[in-house]
Order: C-alpha cells, then sequence, then structure tokens
C-alpha cells in the first residue's frame, strides 16, 4: 500500500498544470483584407529566394534517439527537403512532449514569448485569441491552402474551420484527423494467448482472466513473474479522452469505460433530452470500480502514472495488453518487434459491453492547430511547410524508419474521414488481385495509398488473408511495415467490427468554463485516480458528484444546454 500510495502522489502531481478556454460562437470568415504582396499570385509551394528563418515549438522528446546517426532534430531528412524546396531554416525556440510541451506553451503564452509558429490544442487557441497573441490567417488560408488541403479541411461540414474561426477570422490553421485516431482498440499479445491457449478476450470478466494468466502464468517464458497484463498511462497521461482532446489517447482505458456504457468527459444526452456530463453518471461509477478490482488485484500496471514512458514495457516484451489506436506500429510495436521477432500485437475492437456491443466514443475532425505569432513577417510560411509535407507524402519522399513524420515542423494531420477504412479495403482488394493501382488513380485525397499498393507485397506474405505476424516481412522495408501494419492489423477491427459510435455532443467550452474548468476536472481527475488506485472508497465517487454540481457543474451544464439549442 506504501507504493500505491507514492505512485499515486506522483501521477496526481501531472495533473496541477491545466489551462482552461472556450471556442466562442463561431461565424463565417470575413472577406481578406488586401496585403502589400496581393499583387502578386499567392504560390502555395513557391520556394523563397532570399533564405527564410522561422521558429517554433516541436513535440519530440529531446532525449530519445530515433534518428539515424547524423541527424538531429533541427538536420534531419524534413529540415533537409524544407530547405531545399523553400529554402526555409527552421529553429526551434523549444523542443518538448507530453505534459511537459503543455507546461512550455503555457509558460510561452503567460510571457508573451512566442515562437513564430507552434501547434496548439483547442484549450491555448482560445487562450492566445483572448490574448491577441496571434495573427489572422484568413487570407493566407484562402490564398496559399493546396487545393488538396482545402478539399479535406471542407469536407468536415464546416467543423474543421468552425474550430478556429474567431469573430469572423480565421485564426488559426487546422489539422484534420482520419476519424479511426479517436476510436481505441485493444492491443494485444496474440503469442502470448496461443502459448497459454487462450482466446481474445470479449467481456470484462475474459479481460480479467486473460490479465491474470498474462501476470501469473510468465508468457515470456523467463521463469520471472515480472510481467504486466494491463499498460496504463504515463506521467501526464489521460484515463480517457474527453470532449476537448477527443483522439489519440495513449494507454488509456477508454475501452473499458465504454463497455461499461459510460463515456466520461463527454457530453451526452440523459434520458429527458438535457445534455449531461458523462463523467457523474451510474455507469462511470460502474467503470471505475471495475477498475480499481483490477488495479487491486495487481492486473493493470502497479507502476501506472509515475512510469515516464508507458511504451518501455511493451518495447520490452514485458507488457500483454494496451488500449491506443490503429497507429501503434508508428509507436511502441516497430520496436517491440525489432526487439522480438514474435512480438505478435493484434488490434481487437474490444471489451464488448452486456448487449455484446463494441461502443467507442466518436471524436472531432480537428483536435490541433498551427497558430503564427502575430507580427511575424511571413505568416504564409507554415501555411507552404503544410502543403510541402501533403504533397510529399503523396509521392513517397520520406521515409519514416529514418524519423517518424513527428519530426516534420509543424505537421498536423490531414487525412479523409475514413482514410484508414479506405486504405484496409483497397489494399484487400490489391492483395486478392481484383484492383490495381490504375483503379485507385482519381483518389488523390489518400495521399499515402499510392506508396501503400507499391509495396504491400514486398512486406506482406501470403496467405494475405491472415495478420499474423509470421505472415510479415518486415525487414524487407520497415518503414513501408510500419504503416502497412499500422493500416492492416489496427485498421482491421475498424472495418470488420459492427460498431456504433457515441458522439459528445459538444466538443467545445463554454464560456463560464473559462473560470471553472480547471478546478472541476483537477477534481475529476484526482478523484478518479484516487478511486482506481485504491487511496479513496468507491463511495467517493457520490460526493464527487455533489461536488462537481455545486462548483459549477450545474451552471454549466445549463451553458451547454443553451449553446445546443441555438
Amino acid at each position: 500500500m506504501k507504493n500505491k500510495s507514492k505512485t499515486l502522489a506522483l501521477f496526481l502531481a501531472c495533473f496541477l498544470v491545466l489551462a482552461a478556454c472556450s471556442n466562442p460562437t463561431n461565424n463565417t470568415p470575413a472577406a481578406p483584407e488586401k496585403s502589400a504582396e496581393s499583387s502578386e499570385p499567392a504560390d502555395p509551394f513557391g520556394r523563397y529566394e532570399e533564405p527564410v528563418q522561422i521558429s517554433i515549438s516541436i513535440e519530440i522528446d529531446p532525449t530519445d534517439n530515433e534518428l539515424p546517426p547524423g541527424d538531429t532534430p533541427l538536420n534531419n531528412q524534413y529540415t533537409r527537403q524544407i530547405k531545399e524546396a523553400l529554402n526555409v531554416d527552421v529553429d526551434h525556440q523549444f523542443a518538448a512532449s507530453g505534459q511537459n510541451l503543455r507546461q512550455r506553451i503555457s509558460l510561452a503564452i503567460a510571457s508573451n514569448d512566442l515562437p513564430d509558429a507552434m501547434v496548439v490544442n483547442a484549450v491555448e487557441l482560445r487562450q492566445l485569441v483572448e490574448a491577441d497573441q496571434i495573427a489572422d490567417l484568413t487570407e493566407v488560408y484562402e490564398q496559399y491552402a493546396s487545393p488538396d488541403i482545402k478539399t479535406i479541411i471542407e469536407n468536415t461540414n464546416g467543423a474543421a474551420l468552425d474550430a478556429v474561426t474567431f469573430d469572423g477570422k480565421i485564426m488559426a490553421l487546422p489539422g484534420v484527423q482520419a476519424n479511426a485516431d479517436g476510436i481505441h482498440l485493444l492491443w494485444i499479445r496474440q503469442d502470448w494467448l496461443d502459448k497459454l491457449n487462450l482466446e481474445p478476450p470479449t467481456t470484462m470478466a475474459e479481460l480479467e482472466e486473460v490479465a491474470r494468466a498474462f501476470v501469473e502464468k510468465d508468457p515470456d517464458g523467463n521463469g520471472q513473474r515480472d510481467t504486466i497484463g494491463i499498460t496504463g498511462p504515463e506521467s501526464g497521461g489521460k484515463l480517457y479522452a474527453n470532449f476537448l482532446e477527443s483522439k489519440n489517447n495513449l494507454y488509456g482505458f477508454d475501452a473499458i469505460f465504454s463497455a461499461h456504457d459510460s463515456f466520461p468527459g463527454y457530453w451526452l444526452e440523459g434520458e429527458d433530452g438535457s445534455p449531461v456530463y458523462g463523467s457523474i453518471l451510474p455507469e462511470t461509477r460502474e467503470a471505475l470500480a471495475s477498475l480499481r478490482d483490477l488495479y487491486s488485484k495487481g492486473l493493470i500496471d502497479p507502476e501506472m502514472g509515475v512510469r515516464n514512458k508507458a511504451d518501455e514495457p511493451i518495447i520490452a516484451g514485458k507488457s500483454g495488453m494496451f488500449f491506443a489506436p490503429w497507429w501503434m506500429a508508428y509507436g511502441p510495436l516497430t520496436n517491440a518487434v525489432k526487439n522480438d521477432a514474435e512480438a505478435n500485437w493484434q488490434a481487437y475492437a474490444l471489451p464488448l459491453n452486456q448487449n455484446g456491443e463494441f461502443r467507442p466514443h466518436a471524436a472531432t475532425p480537428s483536435t490541433e492547430f498551427v497558430v503564427v505569432r502575430k507580427d511575424y513577417e511571413h505568416p504564409e510560411v507554415p501555411m507552404k511547410l503544410l502543403n510541402n509535407l501533403f504533397k510529399n507524402e503523396q509521392e513517397n519522399t520520406f521515409d519514416p524508419s529514418k524519423g517518424g513524420p513527428g519530426y516534420y515542423p509543424l505537421r498536423v494531420v490531414y487525412a479523409p474521414s475514413d482514410e484508414i477504412e479506405f486504405t484496409v479495403k483497397a489494399l484487400r482488394d490489391v492483395l486478392a488481385g481484383n484492383k490495381t493501382a490504375e483503379d485507385f488513380a482519381n483518389d488523390k485525397a489518400y495521399k499515402l495509398l499510392p506508396s501503400d499498393i507499391a509495396s504491400i507485397k514486398t512486406i506482406k506474405n501470403e496467405p494475405y488473408d491472415s495478420m499474423d505476424l509470421s505472415t510479415w516481412n518486415p525487414e524487407a522495408n520497415w518503414g513501408a511495415w510500419t504503416r502497412a501494419y499500422s493500416i492492416m492489423v489496427g485498421g482491421r477491427p475498424l472495418v470488420d467490427t459492427e460498431f456504433e459510435e457515441v458522439p459528445s455532443l459538444l466538443y467545445e467550452q463554454t464560456p463560464l468554463m473559462e473560470s471553472r474548468w480547471v478546478n472541476l476536472r483537477k477534481l475529476e481527475d484526482e478523484t478518479f485516480l484516487r478511486i482506481i488506485m485504491g487511496a479513496a472508497p468507491l463511495e467517493t465517487f457520490d460526493s464527487f458528484v455533489e461536488n462537481w454540481k455545486r462548483q459549477g457543474g450545474d451552471q454549466i451544464t445549463q451553458e451547454v444546454k443553451d449553446a445546443l439549442a441555438q
């Protein structure tokens, strides 16, 4: 219990730095004003005659060693290509990852010491707009966004531009992520299941059974009890995605909550048709009870919340299950397979609820935004960087095995909402001999599909309908395998499983949240962690609900109701 208390205290500390903001009612963007350079036609891909400097923030771990020898975060395949194609020199004002990045951005905003451009979340975007620290990018977007990027943004039914439009002005460049990024799957060591004669767990009871076997029955065969059943969030991580950060929650427990028909952090429709906050519902209490039970039995990583990197035991071959989106070969699984050629990680849309349904929460298309410091001399540079990335991804210029796309300056994703599902089906047709690359020649928005098709038979062996690791040849091309394994294994349950997503009624903050949401989130995070880790009784949930309502939750719920009525 002493160790658990220490773990809990360290984990709770990560929630001390939080920010709250809101997106106001969005309006149609105003017509852009003519600039001094507007007499010349804008070129979304034009190279500058003289070198242009831009300072940015970047989300990377400064201590990582994933780049090839000689490369650095400031000198790599991406920065060299940018220099060659655009004559732009990139400088990192600061580099950090996870909660450290959020702290650095908050400090930059508070001190008004911003880089020329950076990628922010919705909370930070609102803060920057209210502080009048960033440039109006209406004209930049309209003149410099490439046709392909505009098509993707405009195919979100207005959601992407609404998220960045304030008083009729486009104040940031929105990314657009695939819908699959918001669906959190169960990733499991299939080779461990096979060794222990187990099946993938479909229910919560079976999930507990498998986790216990992974902890107690020495699945790695080293004669020691040193394996983890279920990996949990790392220091600074989240227990679940929420209405403000609805995608790409790594190592949380989203699928366990949804197996209890619980959607904490989301605004849901109550029995009377009015909005209700999912975190205060009885189903969330039930989910917390299950997680508390799993943790008390040692089936969830006992170092949950204090590990600097939750992926370390996954890479080291010590963890058997975790929850995350489809793209995990871009994450820990490539290194896991390099370390152990039998680390047969497979993805499933599990566990199911009591009705036998998989019910993930739905995400908003835009969660990351590129902002430009007010008075930066070349506000169009970030847009040109994004155009350049999209174009070169179409042309398969970059090799992800020499540093993933996260090293690209100001990188945000531009993807059709169905990119993963579409690509899975396309590659299946190609492998089956039903279609060729020419059949997809007009599907330009799926920018990586041509390279996916060109490389798939190099790295995928027969039988083509099996996704078992033994049917792959990653050493033929690690970069292509990382992409294809993510798509075909991580995307398979999205195509082969029937499920209905549960949306949040709202994906932005209301005015009162600006002053109250920080404390309400802190109350929620700390209470739920204490319950799961055994530092507080389950009954604490009931007092949490009362406190949440009394400390502004009821008023905010009314604001949400009013916003939805508009």
